[in-house]
């Protein structure tokens, strides 16, 4: 099981041609793209779910909404699937996007609500070491580099907290997000499945100390009923 390399033709016709008039013209070939990488998002759950507890998987459509958007092409000239963790104990989710030139995957915290984003911050304030751990462990390093990315941040430390505290730059952001890039060739190769499922896996440290942190007071105490 792969993506095909008509897969990502369809995807770059799309994206030089993202009209209805096109689309509905090639139809078959979006069915056909479409089921390939339904088949490899299923094949890649199936991996994540012997190391993992999945709730849920969910492909994303392929078409936009524009009702608020400058943008106003139909279509997203890719496909992506998010894969949620079961429970109120496993915190995280996975991601992984299809497009040429632009594929990558995702996994953590994206958007947290304000309840988890304070408790995450406060943790940080009182110790971030474990939660720099992470950030320094080889095997993270390797799939995703030494750093977490966010949607977006703040251009000071969030009320409440001291500007200049020592890691005023993760006190900073509004989501916690490992990612990671593929090339084209990576995407297009019969080991696609397996380094995506490696690097699902080597998030697993982050979801853990994460998911602690989340479910337990400052004190340590969990907060689960």
């Amino acid at each position: 099981m792969q993506i095909e390399k008509s897969t990502f033709q369809f995807l770059k016709d799309l994206h030089q041609n993202n009209n209805r008039d096109w689309f509905s013209e090639h139809k078959p070939k979006y069915e056909k793209a479409q089921q390939n990488a339904k088949a490899v998002f299923s094949a890649i759950n199936e991996k994540l779910e012997a190391h993992d507890e999945i709730e849920k998987s969910k492909m994303m459509r392929i078409y936009r909404d524009v009702r608020f958007s400058k943008d106003k092409t139909p279509y997203k000239a890719h496909f992506a699937n998010s894969y949620s963790r079961l429970g109120k104990e496993l915190r995280g989710g996975y991601f992984l996007r299809i497009r040429p030139g632009e594929s990558f995957l995702a996994g953590g915290f994206w958007e947290p609500n304000k309840d988890d984003l304070f408790r995450i911050r406060k943790e940080i304030e009182q110790d971030a070491s474990e939660i720099k751990g992470i950030l320094a462990d080889k095997n993270f390093q390797k799939h995703f580099g030494s750093e977490f990315h966010s949607f977006s941040e703040l251009k000071t430390a969030p009320r409440g907290f001291d500007k200049a505290h020592p890691n005023v730059d993760l006190l900073r952001k509004k989501g916690f997000i490992a990612t990671k890039n593929f090339t084209d060739k990576e995407v297009l190769s019969a080991d696609f499945i397996n380094q995506v499922d490696e690097s699902f896996k080597a998030l697993r440290p982050f979801f853990n100390l994460f998911s602690d942190i989340l479910t337990t007071n400052l004190n340590g105490e969990s907060i689960l009923d």
